[in-house]
């Protein structure tokens, strides 16, 4: 179903014994207005260039992407002029400047098969994050399309950097081409229609994409679910006339000493139930099982770079629909384990099928425990649409916002007031799945740790990523990231990853 799109990407030393369809330098906002950052291509051409930047109109903002004809001492069709934002002299740009500019000019720069990016980035971390930038960039889903409409994306990226000599850039941009390949498919995931994907077509799909990886993948459907206690997915799938699936996925080699869970949910869509959706609040949702698509691929993600970490993958999918079968407010439900909840609003579906994820998880005691979702609209209600909350175990949550930071994703660390749990109790349940209408982001995630279990009488040490606005970009691409799927949480789950390997020895 999905088909992976993968970036060729190599780097040189020299771009003039390049040849590309376009030369991409960078533009950056200086102090007195525009400047040429050409790395270490040099030239004449480009000094008058440079000298010309304010009278062609070039400003170097973010997104800024001009094309020029291309010059005699550099093979290539076309120089292109990107945007890289705000510099400051003698300083070098960001990371993620680099990223993001990369991003952008590879997304704008469709239809030409290969092209050369020549930025300051002289250092491998510098040239990684060009190439990453540059995978992310070059996506588009055109699978549902009759005809070829100009989505054809650029297939080969040249990185020109000193550091092409360097034995550690192969590895590096190896990494590149993984996450951007992993990042692209969680994209295709979320935004496949529902028509297309549903539980059973997702857990087969997660099969295709781990084909000839060494995980191992075990589908639970509705008849085991219903016999194993699955009370969440049994209740929340049981409108629908496609049943619901548990996904296990694992990854187990031989030398991990740290064992990590991650739950993902996996709404195919979401109608509400019958707490109805309103129709403009439907359109969306085909978006609402990111969070299974992300632990799916930053897990596969992590076993290709073979880290030594055994990472298990809990994909919870189920579709939300209204029906004669469906459950009910009121309705009384059983989570795997033995906790009952009360049903109030069975729009709030998302939290009753990672419950059972998480009580699964938590009983093979992990070392730390992750969860994803599109949880709430109250998440873009405090944060807006590009930046991710994360709430939990002080440890947990402040290692998986470090962790974001290097991969350059925007989360933000958010409290779990106890003064919001007793809103929780339900008459009738041992809880009910709605709580207090303000701070409903952190009432939900309170609702979720009631699910994570203990080892040896501590709870296992967790973390909730709620990505209800930064997974589904309704505005314009920017930077690196289309519209629609924007694949956000894989970068992040992957650098912890290597966090926890790295602190472990």
């Amino acid at each position: 179903m999905i088909k992976t799109t993968e970036l060729k990407i190599n780097a040189a030393k020299d771009a003039r014994k390049l040849r590309s369809n376009a030369l991409v330098v960078a533009v950056g906002q200086g102090a007195n207005g525009p400047e040429l950052i050409d790395g270490t291509l040099g030239g004449k051409s480009l000094q008058a260039l440079a000298a010309s930047l304010g009278m062609l109109g070039v400003t170097g903002a973010a997104d800024e992407v001009r094309r020029l004809p291309g010059i005699d001492e550099f093979h290539a069709d076309v120089l292109v002029l990107a945007g890289i934002g705000p510099v400051t002299a003698g300083m070098q740009p960001s990371e993620e400047s680099l990223r993001r500019a990369a991003g952008s000019a590879v997304r704008q720069l469709r239809g030409m098969e290969h092209v050369a990016i020549a930025f300051p980035a002289a250092s491998v971390a510098a040239a990684a994050a060009v190439a990453e930038g540059a995978a992310l960039g070059a996506y588009a889903y055109t699978e549902h399309r009759t005809a070829n409409t100009g989505q054809d994306v650029v297939t080969a990226v040249s990185v020109v950097t000193p550091a092409a000599g360097d034995k550690a850039l192969g590895p590096a941009l190896e990494r590149a081409r993984i996450i951007g390949r992993t990042v692209n498919a969680t994209r295709d995931l979320v935004n496949q229609p529902p028509s297309h994907l549903y539980p059973e077509t997702f857990a087969r799909t997660a099969q295709e994409l781990a084909r000839n990886l060494p995980v191992k993948l075990t589908v639970l459907d509705e008849e085991k679910l219903a016999k194993d206690g699955y009370g969440g997915l049994v209740g929340v799938g049981k409108g629908s006339s496609r049943p619901p699936r548990l996904v296990k996925v694992e990854y187990s080699p031989a030398r991990a000493k740290v064992k990590l869970a991650l739950v993902g949910k996996g709404i195919t869509f979401d109608s509400g139930g019958l707490s109805l959706k309103p129709a403009t609040g439907m359109t969306t949702m085909k978006c609402d099982m990111a969070g299974a698509a992300v632990v799916l691929n930053a897990l596969l993600a992590i076993a290709e770079l073979g880290l030594p970490i055994k990472v298990t993958a809990w994909l919870c999918l189920a579709e939300n629909m209204p029906s004669g079968h469906a459950q009910r407010p009121s309705d009384v439900m059983t989570i795997f384990g033995g906790k009952t909840v009360e049903v109030l609003n069975t729009d709030a579906e998302g939290r009753l099928v990672m419950a059972d994820g998480l009580a699964a998880a938590s009983a093979e005691e992990p070392d730390a425990l992750i969860d994803v979702a599109t949880l709430t609209g109250a998440q873009m209600v405090a944060l807006g649409s590009r930046v991710s909350a994360v709430m939990g175990d002080d440890g947990v949550r402040d290692a998986v916002k470090a962790a974001a930071d290097r991969a350059g994703e925007l989360f933000w660390p958010m409290p779990l007031p106890e003064e919001l749990r007793p809103s929780l109790d339900s008459q009738v349940a041992d809880l009910a799945n709605m709580g207090e209408k303000f701070g409903g982001m952190l009432t939900a995630a309170i609702f979720l740790r009631e699910f994570v279990g203990e080892v040896n009488g501590r709870k296992i040490p967790w973390a909730h990523l709620d990505i209800a606005g930064p997974a589904f970009n309704e505005g314009s691409p920017y930077g690196y990231t289309p519209k629609e799927g924007t694949g956000v949480a894989v970068r992040t789950l992957v650098a912890y990853a290597e966090d926890v390997v790295a602190r472990a020895g």
